[in-house]
């Protein structure tokens, strides 16, 4: 399968990288467009929300969507999208996350790719901010999540600390920048409905890739309590007991986050939800 973007030998990379203009030119020679993996199963909550902010901060070559047969508005809302800009394919597969993940990078015909959850909305300039850390070596990209209704600057930066802790040891896709090369090969296994990030991980690592952290590359993460407790989210955490590392930062974070959405709630009376005002519907992460 062709894929788009400069291909130049490993010796030629190293030295036309010496320098940062040319680490720049070079990233934005094998960066001009991106394949975007979307999975979606009924997921038109936030969906506008997280397609704005994609269309507006990725150069996209084509957004690839993995639904799960949605009977909501999902369908109807990614006709819109691709009504306006032209390049939505949409894969219709059942099964778990794994399964969706590995199906979406058989689609990808980009040097690089992006994955995004279908409940997150990026931040100003996500892709511009994640290319910043390409360099030869570097697998992927992670960009910080914090909860959508968190508005407070200073708990908004403790929460991305927390949160790139908690990558460290598991994981995650919500928004990745991805070197195809690294991934390529994949085989997710099919039973992973949750911890399939981690499997991802492990896999770039286990290549000789490293996965950064980005603190400037983030996104609003507006998870919900009925997906927090369901029963797939429950298999995880039985999984994650075992880890004694990821469960003492799991629950530093839940007591922090606790603490933080109290003084929130206090402040707001209680008022929480997705903004969908001004600027197409999009609430960007500021």
């Amino acid at each position: 399968m062709k894929r788009t973007g400069l291909r130049l030998s490993e010796r030629v990379i190293e030295e036309f990288m010496e320098t940062d203009k040319n680490q720049d030119d070079m990233r934005t020679a094998i960066m001009e467009t991106v394949d975007v993996i979307l999975l979606t199963k009924n997921s038109d909550r936030v969906l506008r929300e997280c397609l704005a902010s994609v269309y507006e901060n990725v150069p996209i070559e084509r957004l690839i969507v993995v639904d799960a047969f949605s009977t909501d508005n999902t369908l109807k809302i990614l006709g819109e999208f691709n009504a306006k800009y032209g390049n939505v394919k949409i894969i219709a597969k059942a099964g778990t996350r794994g399964v969706a993940r590995e199906r979406g990078i058989r689609e990808v015909r980009t040097g690089w790719f992006v994955f995004v959850d279908s409940d997150i909305v990026l931040c100003r300039d996500w892709f511009r901010k994640a290319r910043r850390l390409v360099n030869s070596r570097v697998g992927a990209v992670w960009g910080v999540d914090v909860p959508g209704d968190v508005e407070n600057s200073l708990l908004v930066s403790v929460l991305k600390r927390m949160e790139a802790r908690v990558f460290d040891i598991r994981g995650g896709c919500h928004d990745i920048l991805v070197r195809y090369d690294s991934v390529k090969d994949i085989k997710i296994p099919s039973q992973l409905h949750t911890l399939e990030d981690a499997y991802i991980r492990e896999w770039i690592t286990g290549r000789g890739y490293d996965v950064i952290v980005s603190y400037e590359a983030w996104c609003r993460h507006y998870k919900t309590a009925s997906g927090l407790f369901s029963r797939e989210n429950a298999s995880s955490t039985i999984l994650e007991l075992k880890n004694t590392r990821l469960m003492r930062e799991r629950l530093i974070y839940a007591a922090i986050f606790a603490f933080i959405w109290f003084l929130q709630g206090a402040k707001s009376g209680g008022k929480k939800g997705i903004d969908r005002g001004q600027n197409n519907g999009a609430n960007y992460a500021r």
